[in-house]
């Protein structure tokens, strides 16, 4: 949908693009690592443009042209199967070189990955930019996390080591526990954040001794080429295997080989459950998954409304709301519901919106053109039942763009109501009393998080201990966010299933081990000299 041309201002001139933020070289991805060799793909690609258009008045229909940012490979199942043998060879039945390395080892593997990342954040900022439309100062942000959270998941890993060094007696036995590789992982981040939490599934299954294949996300895949000389020359063969594809073509297959030990993926809970039905014995496949949310803003009468509209937009508008953390429902208390809505409308008319080097724009192009006509499909079934967009030119169009639309009232009748838009839409509802905004949550199918603005204690308490049986985290007076990244990050219902943080993350991708010997100082001796320096 292309209806408001007038927005094609937004697009750059080519000479108008910074040399701070430069058009990428094209890349013409070939090299793919399986097995310790880059290996060249001959086969058929798919080129990415990107979301961001050049303005050029003779070329194209309005004066608006893509930007071709390069190609990737369109792989099968032949390669597919043939990563999958690689990983099953390194593993070696948990006998492998990586998973008998001492942990120490595989740290300092770890540790030389993060250097080399380190030496490539211009490239992966700049093609953040480019690829998926994120603001430059949060590109950087995704580039600083995702090292943050290696070296905090490497310091939990010496932490852990130093816990656990010697055996401890129990009712007359010795025991020495540790944790041991599940075997191969299938590791499968987002596009919205493509670098960061691709890492955060990938780094703790390589620490815990898994092998690993893993598949960049659709956007944002260029930038995961940068990084394949290092990923060779540190981890021995087998040990990382990167695809690229279709998920019919090159993930089914891997999931109906029964082979694949862990999944570890962030997306749709319609991709996970394809994934996982494919397995021919469950019980054996370990899920690690981040799916959808429809997180929920409660706003009570006492609030403090310039900080409720602030974080309300912050979390419900951050990267254009592609966030699965975002706030995606806004349920504001009646007595102060014309009050709010006028300051939300007023608040998200002044962001500012352009390309994304711009200093402090806050709406951006949107990585993929099936997202707005999802997101326009939600609008029009809304306004079709009585819905009304609240702000100025809210919900307009043009190209790969699209204003932030503050909708009201929203009604269970209408999918925005259900439906996860993950996207520049603001859904808001008034309640009159609190069990109402309760109900929403309890009869959502997901369960992530909630933020409660107010200040009474008595309510915020009620609410708080209510609301903490319905999603996994309450943020008082405060967006919802992932973050720190100590803290447990999991979700109930449809939302999730397992935990990832720093140490959680570590314990998905492995399990428990210990071995077991009657107390006396012989054996205490035996099973010292049986972990030293080894176990994990």
């Amino acid at each position: 949908m292309d209806n408001n041309p007038s927005l094609a201002t937004i697009f750059p001139t080519p000479d108008q693009v910074p040399a701070s933020c430069p058009v990428p070289e094209a890349s013409e991805q070939r090299l793919y690592l399986c097995a310790g060799r880059l290996l060249t793909w001959g086969g058929p690609v798919r080129e990415v443009l990107s979301p961001l258009y050049l303005a050029a008045p003779e070329q194209g229909e309005g004066g608006l042209r893509p930007v071709r940012l390069g190609s990737y490979p369109l792989m099968g199942e032949r390669e597919a199967v043939a990563a999958l043998n690689a990983a099953l060879q390194a593993y070696d039945g948990g006998l492998g070189e990586w998973p008998q390395m001492s942990p120490c080892e595989r740290m300092a593997r770890l540790q030389s990955l993060a250097e080399r990342m380190r030496g490539q954040r211009a490239r992966v900022v700049n093609l953040l930019v480019w690829e998926i439309g994120k603001a430059q100062s949060e590109a950087e942000m995704e580039f600083s996390r995702t090292l943050d959270y290696l070296e905090a998941t490497l310091a939990a890993m010496r932490q852990r080591e130093e816990r656990v060094a010697e055996p401890v007696a129990c009712r007359g036995v010795l025991v020495r526990g540790s944790r041991a590789p599940l075997g191969v992982a299938l590791c499968l981040g987002p596009s919205n954040n493509p670098f960061y939490e691709t890492f955060t599934i990938l780094i703790p299954a390589l620490l815990m001794g898994n092998t690993v294949i893993y598949k960049p996300p659709r956007l944002g895949v260029l930038l995961h080429g940068l990084l394949l000389p290092a990923l060779k020359e540190l981890f021995p063969p087998g040990v990382i295997n990167i695809l690229y594809g279709e998920g019919e073509d090159v993930l089914l297959p891997l999931m109906r080989s029964g082979k694949i030990d862990l999944l570890a993926f962030i997306g749709s809970g319609r991709v996970a459950d394809l994934l996982r039905r494919q397995h021919p014995q469950p019980r054996r496949l370990r899920c690690l998954l981040g799916l959808e949310a429809k997180n929920a803003a409660i706003v009570l009468a006492d609030a403090d409304l310039e900080n409720a509209v602030a974080e309300t937009v912050l979390g419900a508008l951050g990267f254009n709301g592609q966030r699965c953390t975002a706030l995606k429902m806004v349920l504001v208390e009646e007595g102060i519901g014309p009050t709010f809505l006028e300051k939300l409308v007023k608040a998200v008319e002044e962001l500012p919106g352009g390309m994304p080097w711009q200093p402090g724009v806050r709406i951006t192009p949107l990585p993929e053109p099936a997202r707005i006509d999802y997101l326009v499909q939600l609008l029009e079934d809304a306004l079709a039942k009585g819905a009304k967009v609240v702000n100025r030119g809210g919900g307009r169009v043009c190209r790969t763009f699209m204003t932030p639309a503050v909708v009201f009232p929203v009604t269970p009748e209408m999918r925005l109501y259900h439906e996860e838009q993950f996207g520049p839409l603001v859904p808001v509802s008034f309640f009159r009393k609190e069990g109402d905004a309760t109900a929403y949550l309890r009869h959502s199918r997901f369960g992530q998080q909630v933020s409660i603005f107010g200040r009474e204690e008595k309510r915020i308490v009620r609410l708080a201990r209510s609301l903490l049986n319905l999603v996994c985290r309450v943020n008082v007076n405060s967006k919802c966010r992932r973050g720190p990244d100590i803290l447990p990050f999991t979700a109930r219902k449809d939302s999730a299933e397992g935990t990832v943080s720093v140490v959680e993350a570590l314990n998905a991708c492995s399990v428990d081990t210990m071995v077991v010997a009657g107390d006396c100082g012989e054996n205490r001796q035996l099973l010292t000299a049986i972990f030293e320096g080894w176990a994990g």
